[in-house]
């Protein structure tokens, strides 16, 4: 019986310890940072006519300004203050969306990814 580990097996168990160990301690140190705040509404910036994902979603600052021939699938009363993507409140001038994240949109807006938010 050999009841002994050889030197290789210790190193690699004393490697694997010690791996371990770092990142246990790094996990430990981020859970103790306190979360960042998320900036205020304010501070965001708008999302430009000219962003490159706000001409791929067709974003307009006015859904009144929405072509219908060229978006048959618009209603008049969709507008980024009630879709799906919004992360504003009623009431709201410009809202946080999630298709624009770290801008504002108009809540009076509308992209062509606009889906119904349910009440």
């Amino acid at each position: 019986m050999k009841d002994l580990l050889s030197r290789r097996e210790a190193l690699k168990g004393l490697a694997l310890g010690a791996g371990t160990l770092l990142v246990a301690g790094a996990v430990a140190a981020d859970a103790a940072k306190p979360a960042a705040a998320p900036a205020p509404a304010a501070a965001l910036p708008h999302v430009a006519a000219s962003d490159p994902m706000a001409l791929a979603l067709a974003y307009v600052e006015s859904a009144k300004s929405v072509d219908a021939k060229k978006f048959p699938n618009f209603k008049p009363e969709q507008k980024c203050s009630n879709c799906l993507q919004s992360k504003g409140k009623e009431g709201d001038a410009w809202v946080g969306c999630a298709l624009f994240p770290g801008k504002l949109v108009n809540a009076q807006g509308w992209c062509k990814a606009y889906v119904v938010k349910k009440a």
